[in-house]
């Protein structure tokens, strides 16, 4: 049986947990959580994620070593490579942490971004108003998700206050994107430099936390323009996993915002919606097994839960929806779960996820 390490025992370690299964894969985590979500998808070594002990133990127990987000400290991670193979590279790690050396990675593989420059002073960001013009996002170089560690600036009036309230972290600051929607193009790369590519999925946010997801998304120009970015990617990080880029949709253009080195929640889809999850990829990827079949087997809508789950669940299930819970408290924009529906066309999908939203709004 092989055995996977998992840093990380989330809501993502959970469901890559109940993939392992099906795989005869075991997972073992580490998290420091008291009830982290994965705990009824396999042991969880509980401590911080930084601490080199407990990774290290967890190194020694497993085949191969994943993770399952990608704020994981990257220093921690290298101290144990030399116990195990340890999948997707660091490297992908370090660029993702950073928006400005991810931007930079982007340029150098000619994947279009949004004009950007690097902000450490008050100064900074007055000349970035001036040669990147506003509306501009200022963001924080690390740590940032869901919408945390940015301020749109409209006027120049804003930006004091903007850098009073970023200032005290290393910054980036980009052009404000007018876009007509964002899609992710998720893709899993073998050890061997196989890729599975999934259909494109298109994604609707608020408050700057995924709401709703649909694949398959994109014409097929613009999903073999997003793929081959991907693929561009995948292929100069030596990567090996599920990767997702995220882009921004301008007409028949795609500007690259960001890429996560891990399986991502805008895939959740298929693990109804494809004929292989992007979960079960992820461990084929990582364990040098063949890649699962990527293809969609139906059109396919996911909504997030946030923050509280509907009153009664079972309504839900009894109309046909897969609910996915993931056991966590409720708190304010917090990820509790999601949904997913399949339906046999595009027109069909939206009715469905009307119907969807009409029950959950009772």
């Amino acid at each position: 049986m092989i055995t996977v390490g998992i840093i990380g025992a989330g809501q993502l370690g959970q469901m890559l947990g109940h993939a392992g299964r099906a795989l005869g894969i075991e997972c073992i985590f580490l998290d420091p959580g008291d009830n982290p979500p994965a705990q009824d998808a396999g042991t969880v070594i509980r401590c911080a994620f930084g601490d080199i002990g407990g990774l290290r133990e967890l190194a020694a127990r497993v085949d191969v070593l994943t993770y399952e987000f990608e704020n994981v400290p990257v220093d921690a991670v290298e101290a144990v490579a030399d116990l195990t193979d340890v999948y997707p590279p660091p490297a992908a790690l370090r660029f993702a942490q950073d928006r400005l050396t991810e931007k930079r990675l982007f340029e150098s593989l000619d994947i279009p971004v949004a004009t950007f420059k690097a902000v450490d002073s008050e100064v900074d960001l007055q000349h970035a108003a001036d040669e990147i013009g506003l509306p501009l996002v200022l963001k924080t170089r690390r740590l940032g998700y869901d919408g945390k560690g940015q301020v749109v600036i409209r006027d120049r009036d804003a930006l004091a206050d903007a850098w009073r309230a970023l200032g005290a972290s290393a910054l980036i600051a980009e052009r404000l994107i007018d876009f007509e929607y964002e899609v992710s193009a998720i893709g899993a790369r073998s050890v061997a430099g196989d890729m599975a590519s999934y259909p494109l999925t298109e994604n609707r946010h608020r408050d700057g936390i995924l709401r709703t997801s649909r694949a398959p998304a994109g014409n097929p120009e613009i999903t073999e323009l997003a793929q081959g970015y991907h693929a561009k990617l995948a292929a100069e990080l030596d990567y090996v996993g599920v990767l997702a880029l995220e882009l921004f949709v301008i007409g028949d253009k795609l500007i690259a915002n960001e890429f996560a080195p891990r399986v991502h929640n805008s895939g959740h889809w298929t693990i109804e919606g494809a004929a292989t999850s992007q979960f079960e990829n992820h461990l084929r990827a990582i364990s040098a097994m063949p890649l699962g079949d990527p293809s969609a087997i139906a059109f396919v809508a996911m909504e997030n839960l946030i923050g509280t789950l509907p009153a009664a669940l079972q309504p839900l299930s009894d109309a046909g929806f897969c609910v996915h819970d993931y056991g966590k408290t409720p708190r304010p924009g917090r990820k509790l779960g999601h949904i997913t529906l399949q339906a046999g066309d595009a027109e069909s999908r939206e009715q469905k996820l009307r119907a969807l939203h009409e029950i959950m709004s009772t």
